[in-house]
């Protein structure tokens, strides 16, 4: 229960940094984009080393141990493929317009002193709220799922999240400020969006805890570094290099993967 508990605030916490994003749109100047660039690729970093080196693994012991040497290693790699089919489903079925990874900055909030009266701009903004819930649900079950397997993987997995999360907020808050000059209407919708995180967490643990198995284990955890990795490559590296004036972004990944590299030694397992 201890694993539970903390597995919810971790989701809870990666969540609710949409709204970490939406703050600063509208409480900074500019965008700092040399630390967005290097943080997107810091979060790339760790989700993609932990999902390679450590959740497929982990999820290849729990299905040979179920299944056998042959079939478990063949089930971790199906599983791992379908993970990505998953998201990157999700990804095609969102209207483009309101893709929740294209680059926004604060410097938008700055541009017309009253507010647009535009039914398409609230509309592309409440479509990239529910673009980023849709996006944030498999989210939510990953970190749930990876700090009841292991805390220590867990609390990374939920800061890369949160990390690849606010400029999320960025991206919601900007059109609806725009379409109704209402600053609390675009940090609640910020907000709510987050939130699709800890719901993800929640029926992971409401469907899944009373199946739970080496082999239903190991599938969702093959699947989880599928999902990862998938949004590390389709996602967060290239919104990094939209923000990246050098090598920054390059730098983060490297960065990401070496503390990710050293914690796993350090931290106990």
């Amino acid at each position: 229960m201890d694993n539970v508990v903390l597995a919810l605030l971790l989701t809870l916490f990666a969540g609710l940094a949409t709204g970490i994003g939406s703050l600063l749109a509208f409480f900074t100047k500019t965008t700092n984009t040399k630390f967005l660039s290097f943080a997107l690729g810091l979060s790339a970093g760790v989700m993609i080393y932990v999902s390679m080196i450590e959740i497929f693994f982990k999820a290849k012991d729990a299905l040979v141990s179920s299944m056998g040497e042959t079939e478990g290693y063949w089930a971790t790699i199906i599983a791992f493929f379908a993970g990505m089919l998953i998201i990157g489903l999700i990804d095609k079925f969102i209207p483009k317009h309101s893709n929740p990874h294209e680059v926004k900055n604060v410097e938008d909030m700055e541009k017309p002193g009253k507010a647009i009266k535009d039914p398409e701009l609230m509309k592309m903004g409440v479509f990239t709220a529910l673009a980023i819930a849709i996006h944030n649900f498999p989210e939510g079950i990953a970190t749930f799922v990876s700090t009841l397997q292991d805390p220590s993987i867990g609390i990374a997995i939920a800061a890369a999240v949160a990390i690849h999360n606010i400029p999320e907020g960025i991206a919601v808050s900007v059109p609806i400020y725009y379409a109704a000059g209402d600053k609390k209407k675009a940090f609640k919708l910020s907000f709510l969006s987050g939130l699709a995180e800890p719901v993800g967490a929640i029926i992971a643990f409401l469907v899944l805890m009373p199946f739970l198995s080496d082999f239903v284990f190991g599938i969702i955890f093959a699947m989880v570094a599928g999902i990862m990795v998938f949004i590390s490559l389709d996602e967060l590296l290239p919104a990094a290099k939209k923000y990246d004036e050098t090598h920054l972004s390059i730098y983060g990944v490297i960065a990401g993967m070496a503390i990710m590299a050293i914690s796993l030694i350090l931290l106990p397992q």
